[in-house]
């Protein structure tokens, strides 16, 4: 797997998750099984028995992408007094055509979620942004056509708690 950028947030957001899987999950999982031998002589025919092996499957599945991912990540500090846009920044726009505001954290591929404005460094805004200064315009080539936003300021987001 190739080295994947990640910001500190996300390294423990992941972290996190990980130690959960690894503890509360394998333990639920556990219960189940142990729940569904208990009920039934022939477990190996019983509907929750196969369903909680197909959940631990799955599980154990997402426990081992999390540690590659670990593995193969970089972790980028912000510094934001340097004035640039890099990764683990929070970033805020003027779409300078419709007067709209957005406000985005730039984050690794792995941790992106645009819905929650954290969008990736690699996307079409991540890679106009990386590298410019406040009043800078970053232009975008979108499928609808070119955006042009004005940054209007940079902060790091605060640490998760």
């Amino acid at each position: 797997m190739r080295e994947m950028m990640i910001t500190p947030a996300g390294l423990l957001r992941f972290g996190q998750e990980l130690d959960r899987l690894k503890t509360v999950g394998r333990q639920e999982i556990a219960d189940r099984l142990r729940g569904a031998l208990a009920a039934d002589a022939d477990a190996s025919a019983s509907a929750d028995y196969l369903a909680a092996r197909e959940d631990q499957a799955l599980l154990e599945a997402r426990i081992a992408r999390l540690e590659q991912r670990l593995d193969a990540a970089r972790v980028a500090e912000p510094d934001v007094q340097n004035g640039v846009v890099d990764l683990g920044e929070r970033v805020r726009l003027r779409n300078l055509d419709t007067g709209a505001k957005h406000e985005y954290e730039l984050v690794g591929s792995l941790e992106a979620e645009p819905a929650a404005g954290r969008i990736s460094a690699e996307s079409p805004v991540g890679r106009a942004l990386i590298g410019r200064r406040r009043g800078d315009v970053a232009l975008v080539e979108a499928p609808r056509g070119r955006l042009r936003f004005r940054i209007v300021a940079l902060d790091v987001p605060a640490a998760p708690a």
